[in-house]
């Protein structure tokens, strides 16, 4: 949610943001005058309040004679307080009804315009110059008999797989050593409830243009999450946490759903785009003035992950269009994939401020010991579709894949996962 005195105070900033998303800046003049009006409503509750305090005080000191009166009067007031009283309420929930639907406010920078507009950070890495024609990941995963789609499919549908083999032990070993990462740099691990309440998934700001993304289960009135990011958000919900020693972070590990209810057509081949995958995903909660350093620091956590897994990668900014409601500045990670001639995402990073923290009410005491509201980013540091780039860009001759070093210690020292058949 914004903060509801910079709606105040500058407008104008607001509508910016959301000129900048493609937003609908029409619910900016909605606040302000829901704001304006909750503030007359309220301070007219707060009037009439005062005036029924000090009647009271002249019941208790009136006469005999005149008490009657006095409490005849009272009734009266009281009937208004309560009137007021719900008035101020309504204006409030209708202010809120408005206010949760503005997006966050991107930071000053981001770039302008929709999916395609991203800006290019940088590219590191050397992609692969095979002399032999490159297999696609689906085609390496069925010779080295580590990914099943055919059964996956049968079992549940499109969109769904199994890692086999030295598959699901790969996918294990990068999990691990991203664990490993995480805690040498202050992450304190969680597995996460993967089903979460409402207000939950509500708070995080999944539920406005992401909601046909969700799972959800109407007998339990719980959602499906797409990301541990949900659960990790709402793990301070409603408390004071302490900040006195920096960020409070943490590596959430999960399994994820998501519907995919945009993608018809697309990334129909592989495990690219599923509907359920694992991921590992660092949260931070942490004083505002120092979101942008952190956000640095989880977009150079998940550079080192990749450079361990040997990838060429480009980072992008991405434009204020495509970010998610939450972000007001995303980075993503892009690997390259050989046969598909281009780079595909494989891990985000966004800093969503103070927004998610303020639907969720997580709070921190400052040096002057006053309470105010937390931000918190989030980034993912390893996930199902690394699988895909690390095949394709360690992939040999022979169809067997060169195991990135870093992975082998993870993997009893293995080298190298080879077809159970000689290649033609």
């Amino acid at each position: 949610m914004i903060d509801i005195n910079l709606l105040r105070e500058n407008p104008d900033a607001i509508k910016a943001s959301q000129r900048a998303r493609g937003g609908d800046e029409a619910l900016v003049h909605q606040a302000v005058s829901a704001d304006e009006l909750w503030r007359r409503e309220l301070l007219a509750f707060e009037t009439l309040r005062a005036e029924q305090n000090a009647s009271a005080k002249l019941v208790g000191a009136a006469s005999k004679e005149d008490r009657p009166a006095l409490i005849e009067a009272g009734k009266l007031l009281a009937d208004k307080v309560k009137q007021a009283s719900e008035a101020a309420d309504a204006a409030k929930t209708a202010l809120d009804a408005i206010v949760w639907q503005i997006e966050n406010v991107v930071i000053e920078g981001v770039p302008t315009g929709g999916e395609e507009n991203f800006v290019v950070v940088k590219e590191v890495g050397t992609k692969p110059n095979f002399d032999f024609e490159a297999r696609d990941h689906v085609a390496l995963g069925e010779l080295l008999d580590i990914i099943d789609i055919e059964r996956g499919t049968k079992i549940s549908g499109s969109r769904f797989y199994f890692l086999k083999g030295w598959g699901a032990r790969l996918e294990l070993a990068m999990m691990n050593m991203a664990l490993d990462y995480a805690a040498k740099n202050d992450f304190t691990a969680l597995i996460t409830p993967t089903l979460v309440r409402p207000e939950v998934m509500a708070g995080t700001g999944f539920l406005n243009q992401h909601a046909d993304e969700i799972y959800y289960l109407p007998a339990d009135d719980l959602y499906l999450t797409g990301t541990s990011e949900v659960a990790l958000a709402g793990y301070h919900r409603d408390e004071i946490i302490d900040l006195s020693e920096g960020p409070l972070r943490y590596a959430g590990w999960s399994t994820c759903y998501r519907r995919e209810a945009g993608s018809a057509g697309r990334d129909t081949r592989g495990i690219l785009r599923v509907h359920q995958f694992n991921k590992l995903e660092m949260f931070s909660y942490i004083d505002p003035v120092d979101s942008e350093a952190e956000h640095a620091k989880l977009l150079a956590f998940q550079e080192a992950m990749l450079q361990a897994c040997e990838l060429p990668y480009r980072v992008i900014d991405t434009a204020a269009g495509d970010l998610g409601s939450s972000a007001a500045r995303k980075f993503d990670a892009e690997a390259w994939v050989p046969t598909q001639d281009q780079y595909r995402e494989l891990t985000s990073t966004s800093n969503c401020t103070t927004f998610q923290a303020r639907r969720l009410n997580v709070r921190f005491r400052n040096a002057e010991g006053k309470t105010q509201t937390a931000a918190t980013l989030n980034g993912t540091l390893a996930t199902t579709r690394w699988l895909v780039a690390i095949l394709e860009n360690h992939q040999q001759a022979d169809g067997s894949v060169r195991i990135p070093e870093a992975l082998r210690p993870y993997l009893g020292g293995q080298e190298v996962i080879s077809p159970k058949v000689s290649a033609k």
